[in-house]
């Protein structure tokens, strides 16, 4: 702590304080500045050789590599592996890349892979889409869609677990 005269009145104290909080300070931050130029003048030196490139124009990419690496992320986001689409998740069986274009166009496949339903529970929430989210008239597709879906997106035993019957829970008030 710093220890001042007792002949200083409280005014006095307080600009002392702050002129001494400011030379520490500025020591501080010249302390700081002097060692972060030592460690920079020291990495540059490390690794000058190789700074040189980083200056440099590179060498412009031939517009049929852009192409050629353009198609091969395409290519690789459209492949299916072990009978499921990599890029949607879609079991890929009949009908799923009409189900890919029609579904995709508007939400994520993720929302279709991670529900279960009958075929009469897929045709309700397409007609609830229809209804209320602007979803067009399917026309032909409709049948290949709910084909699709009903066949591999239908309920399971382990899809979810069994609503609660809630008249034989014996319930209880918590008291704090």
């Amino acid at each position: 702590m710093l220890h001042l005269p007792d002949h200083l009145n409280e005014k006095q104290k307080q600009a002392y304080r702050k002129q001494w909080l400011g030379t520490i300070s500025l020591i501080v931050q010249t302390v700081s500045a002097i060692f972060f130029a030592v460690v920079g003048l020291f990495v540059f030196a490390l690794f000058q050789p190789s700074l040189s490139g980083w200056f440099d124009n590179p060498e412009p990419v031939p517009m049929e590599e852009i192409q050629r690496r353009i198609a091969e992320k395409e290519a690789d986001l459209d492949r299916v592996e072990n009978g499921i689409h990599l890029e949607t998740g879609f079991i890929a069986a009949e009908g799923w890349e009409t189900v890919r274009a029609t579904c995709t166009a508007c939400h994520s496949a993720k929302l279709v892979t991670q529900n279960k339903a009958t075929r009469e529970g897929w045709k309700n929430m397409i007609v609830w889409m229809q209804e209320t989210q602007g979803l067009w008239d399917l026309g032909d597709q409709e049948k290949s869609i709910l084909d699709y879906l009903a066949t591999n997106y239908a309920p399971e035993e382990s899809s979810r677990r069994a609503n609660l019957d809630v008249k034989s829970i014996e319930w209880y008030l918590l008291e704090l």
